[in-house]
């Protein structure tokens, strides 16, 4: 469901739709870019393999405070701290699991902290989107959301549900590890807060 994709269509397409947006040919590019952007603030990550490939984490923590449930958790804190504080960062970083060139962003969360946190509550929202994230439209982005990403998210997470198996397709089980329990659809840019959209012109994540 994937589809080759012109990036400057698509930036011009974001933009219309009231986006900032960055295009960058490499991850060590979009990584150098975002690492010059944020400085001395607080950030928080969703849940994103495309973050861990970019070593984000690495490069902001040297002169932010950074708060990610992925990453090793600090000695005296628990992961759903991390997550609270993620919410209250001043910047949230996340990547996607569909984009569509028609615009439409896609993420599908199982405890919805990511999903929610990209809507409100941060001064600037950066969405990442490597190649591999892109469909044609609205419908096939959604379906890779649901059949590409989440499956493969859920083997990687090594749950206990019917699309970890085989990372094929979304059995739209009543697993009560399901991962796909929500689903954020960004139609245009919400006002009240800078949103930036990171393309990088080679596969990240899933």
């Amino acid at each position: 469901m994937e589809t080759t994709a012109n990036l400057s269509d698509i930036k011009a397409k974001l933009e219309k739709l009231g986006y900032t947006v960055s295009v960058f040919e490499s991850k060590e590019q979009a990584t150098d870019y975002i690492d010059s952007k944020i400085d001395g603030s607080s950030v928080g990550f969703g849940g994103s393999v495309t973050i861990k490939e970019m070593n984000l984490y690495e490069r902001l923590e040297k002169h932010n405070k950074v708060f990610w449930h992925n990453h090793p958790i600090p000695e005296g804190k628990t992961a759903a701290q991390i997550i609270q504080e993620a919410s209250c960062a001043e910047n949230y970083i996340s990547s996607v699991n569909g984009l569509a060139m028609t615009g439409e962003i896609i993420n599908i969360d199982g405890r919805c902290n990511r999903v929610s946190e990209i809507f409100y509550g941060h001064k600037k929202v950066y969405l990442i989107a490597g190649i591999n994230k892109i469909a044609q439209d609205y419908e096939s982005a959604l379906y890779r959301a649901r059949n590409i990403a989440a499956p493969k998210n859920a083997q990687r997470l090594k749950l206990k549900t019917p699309c970890a198996i085989k990372a094929d397709k979304c059995y739209n089980c009543s697993s009560p590890d399901r991962i796909c329990n929500g689903l954020a659809v960004l139609w245009s840019k919400p006002y009240g807060s800078e949103y930036e959209i990171i393309l990088v012109n080679e596969p990240l994540g899933y």
